[in-house]
């Protein structure tokens, strides 16, 4: 049984929102009810768009770190379903090809 959850939100600015939880149904409905991050307090959630299980929360945890730091796009392809683009979209802009 999963003990760790990362999820992303999407929020009424159009921002994504990441964080983990040990308890996923609680923490949605903090976020839903203003009751959650500072974030989605000043700007509430409109949708659960992806969600991650680990058997570990530091693995969550870890997750959750390394998705905040993508770009939106890199984000976009995770809730997408498109992890084949991820390596991809983690080269830098200046080691990219120009041809």
């Amino acid at each position: 049984m999963p003990t760790g959850y990362v999820y992303i939100l999407r929020c009424s600015n159009g921002k994504y929102y990441t964080g983990s939880t040990t308890n996923l149904e609680l923490r949605i409905q903090q976020h839903f009810s203003g009751r959650g991050a500072n974030f989605t307090k000043k700007y509430p959630p409109e949708e659960v768009v992806f969600v991650e299980y680990f058997q570990r929360i530091d693995k969550a945890f870890y997750r959750e770190k390394q998705i905040q730091g993508w770009s939106r796009v890199k984000k976009e392809a995770l809730i997408h379903g498109k992890e084949n683009e991820l390596p991809k979209l983690s080269i830098a802009y200046r080691d990219k090809d120009d041809n």
